[in-house]
């Protein structure tokens, strides 16, 4: 059985691929590269990319703020180029979700860091994907959860953890570091790259679209978005006008899987003649069928 059949057919494989450092994930440009890249954005906050979900931290007199951490070998890399900037302890790990790619580092950060904060559906998915693959001895799980809002002072910066609703999961939340005006939104937003939707734990693109209409008209127009996920490096971070392109490509992939449906065609036969959405061909690589599949789920459930 090859993998993309695995991870379509396993009862276990949203649990593994939470895991699963070899997931497609992992294969941004940056690790075929072999390399990380840790830079400062604006203010003491800055971002950390390798493999899996793009990090970010502060640098504060008070201690560092880490948001998201990758896999354990990031993580460490991560940990030691903060401590060359200052022997701060680490005050806050915060997670804008649950999978593996994004919290598969946490273990690294055990005895480090003094809280782990993410939204309480984020915590019960996280246990959940670790029980069935059975590492729960690999994962540093949440000890300050919230259901719509979170925040703390670390120095001068405010940080504020946001809950919009379900999108890519039920647990994404977007955590705002309000004077440098810098959001990680994780992965409700996918720049150029074909999403992963994780139904098995309550994603939902109808949803998906309202949160990001939400998060554009929350936050001001100077604010510097960091996304989860880029298919191009060097575009981890934009503005309202990223975030409404992938709006506008959730919207298009509703339309357009619905039209094929009501034209009788089955999930099959849409991924066999599909390899672009109609009306966001900027979206493009690997995992089109991830697309199509949630969205012929979701729709097909309400006829």
């Amino acid at each position: 059985m090859d993998r993309k059949t695995f991870l379509r057919n396993s009862s276990l494989a949203m649990a593994l691929l939470a895991f699963d450092q070899s997931s497609l994930f992992a294969k941004d440009l940056s690790i075929l590269k072999n390399q990380f890249q840790f830079k400062l954005l604006r203010n003491d906050v800055g971002i950390f990319t390798e493999s899996g979900g793009t990090i970010a931290w502060l640098n504060s007199p008070d201690g560092f703020a880490v948001v998201d951490t990758q896999f354990p070998k990031n993580a460490e890399h991560v940990i030691a180029e903060l401590k060359k900037l200052k022997d701060n302890p680490f005050k806050f790990l915060i997670n804008t979700h649950h999978h593996g790619d994004h919290t598969g580092g946490n273990i690294s950060f055990k005895g480090l860091a003094e809280n782990v904060v993410a939204h309480t559906n984020s915590l019960i998915n996280q246990t959940k994907a670790a029980e069935k693959a059975g590492k729960m001895d690999e994962q540093l799980l949440p000890n300050i959860t919230f259901e719509k809002k979170w925040k703390a002072k670390l120095g001068k910066e405010k940080i504020v953890g946001k809950y919009f609703g379900a999108a890519h999961t039920n647990g994404d939340c977007v955590f705002h570091f309000q004077n440098a005006n810098v959001a990680h939104v994780g992965d409700l937003v996918f720049n150029k790259r074909f999403p992963y939707i994780d139904k098995d734990n309550g994603a939902n693109i109808e949803s998906w679209i309202s949160v990001l209409e939400n998060v554009r008209k929350y936050y001001d127009n100077d604010t510097l978005f960091i996304f989860g996920h880029s298919r191009e490096e060097g575009k981890i971070t934009g503005n309202k006008n990223d975030i409404l392109a992938f709006q506008n490509y959730l919207e298009k992939l509703l339309t357009y899987t619905k039209s094929e449906i009501a034209k009788g065609k089955s999930k099959e036969d849409i991924l066999k003649s599909t390899t672009t959405i109609p009306g966001a061909p900027d979206w493009q690589g690997d995992g089109i069928e991830r697309s199509i599949s949630a969205a012929y789920q979701e729709l097909t459930a309400k006829m």
